[in-house]
């Protein structure tokens, strides 16, 4: 949410086919100029006291092609694992957290909505929901045990979380089984306690205990060291209350009206064949996620089960659509998005701000062609894309 959109102060006559902000059309975020930003900047200067003792690539070594590809830490034996977990300041305790528990669900959702990622200018902080956090910490083969909380052993109240669920990865031609780690949170009021290392090397002792060696981790923050950095592209559908709220702001030579009308998209979609996803399209969209993300050096790999339930719909988490051909009655695209919602802070006129985040999708493709982000076969053409727009005012974004 840091990324604020100011665009309405674009002079472009049409937002959705403005090439200056349009990620598809430079490369600014491979993986090699990314190693040429971190080797002219400063950043080895820079001191990460827990990373730079943990077996992660580090960035004095980045573009150093004599190290060899693999993992920076091999396997050990399971028996070798600590078997106790880490111990945490006297006043507190580990507890697992069951989110199957409603009590327990909704001692996390408070926890996250009142601590977790917050904006530059705390305007925003997100607010995930229950139904949220369930579907996304409960994927198929998920360990009870990776959801790890933190509580003050006297009062017992929640302070700090965070959770890893197993996933896979292709990383060239290899499939690695990891978790993922996510929703790292400690109550802000604790923050000077260095919770938040222990939490990380007990998360990474419960994975190991599973026989699971790499993790894949998200920051808001540059740390030691990324393998790609993903940019938030945000386009308005409600310019009003974006402006309002702080998230948006007119340009000097743009009105409200003007703003209004330069983002109003029509009312239905034309797209012959596009409907809702169903269970009976799960193998179909399976497929076409394979074959689509084979075209990438690093990939997530999904079985039927996971997308299963990674993207049939949920009301208010996750939205998938599929065109169906009229004539063949074949899945040729599909797309979603899923929802995550931000509570408005100290703000008197609104307090939620409903955001609909582009997931996983499959546009139409020539198989044969190049996996150049800016070829014509990435994104087949604007009208897919404001298709999608369509689609996300209409669950009412």
């Amino acid at each position: 949410m840091a990324d604020k959109d100011s665009s309405s102060g674009s002079n472009s006559q049409n937002p959705d086919q403005d090439s200056s902000v349009n990620p598809l059309s430079n490369f600014q975020n491979t993986l090699e100029n990314i190693v040429q930003k971190f080797q002219g900047s400063n950043l080895n200067n820079q001191q990460h006291k827990f990373w730079e003792t943990q077996p992660v690539g580090q960035f004095k070594d980045v573009g150093n092609s004599s190290l060899p590809e693999g993992p920076i830490e091999p396997p050990i034996p399971l028996s070798e694992v600590k078997q106790e977990p880490y111990n945490l300041p006297s006043l507190y305790e580990w507890t697992v957290c069951d989110m199957d528990s409603d009590e327990v669900c909704n001692e996390v959702y408070v926890l996250l909505t009142n601590n977790y990622v917050e904006d530059d200018d705390n305007l925003f902080r997100f607010n995930y929901s229950k139904e949220f956090l369930r579907w996304g910490l409960s994927p198929p083969g998920y360990f009870r045990s990776w959801h790890i909380g933190v509580r003050v052993k006297a009062s017992k109240k929640l302070v700090a979380f965070i959770t890893g669920i197993p996933v896979k990865l292709r990383v060239r031609d290899e499939v690695v089984r990891m978790a993922e780690v996510n929703f790292l949170c400690v109550h802000k009021k604790l923050r000077s306690k260095r919770l938040a290392p222990v939490m990380i090397k007990e998360v990474t002792r419960r994975i190991h205990l599973e026989n699971i060696w790499q993790a894949a981790y998200t920051a808001g923050v540059l740390l030691p060291t990324p393998i790609t950095t993903c940019q938030y592209w945000h386009r308005t559908l409600h310019p009003k209350k974006l402006i309002d709220v702080g998230f948006s702001r007119l340009g000097e030579r743009m009105t409200m009206s003007r703003a209004i009308k330069l983002y109003r998209l029509p009312s239905s979609t034309a797209t012959v064949g596009l409907r809702k996803m169903e269970l009976r399209d799960v193998p179909a969209v399976t497929r076409l996620l394979r074959n689509y993300l084979s075209r990438f050096v690093v990939a997530p790999v999904f079985d039927d089960d996971e997308v299963d339930h990674w993207l049939l719909p949920q009301e208010d988490v996750v939205d998938s659509y599929v065109v169906e051909s009229p004539d063949t009655h074949e899945i040729t695209d599909f797309f979603s998005f899923y929802t995550l919602p931000s509570s408005i802070l100290n703000n008197p006129n609104y307090s939620i701000l409903k955001a609909a985040l582009y997931f996983l999708q499959c546009l139409h493709y020539d198989s044969t062609a190049s996996a150049d982000p800016g070829c014509s076969y990435y994104c087949k053409t604007n009208l897919m894309f404001l298709m999608h727009l369509i689609s996300w005012k209409m669950s009412h974004f």
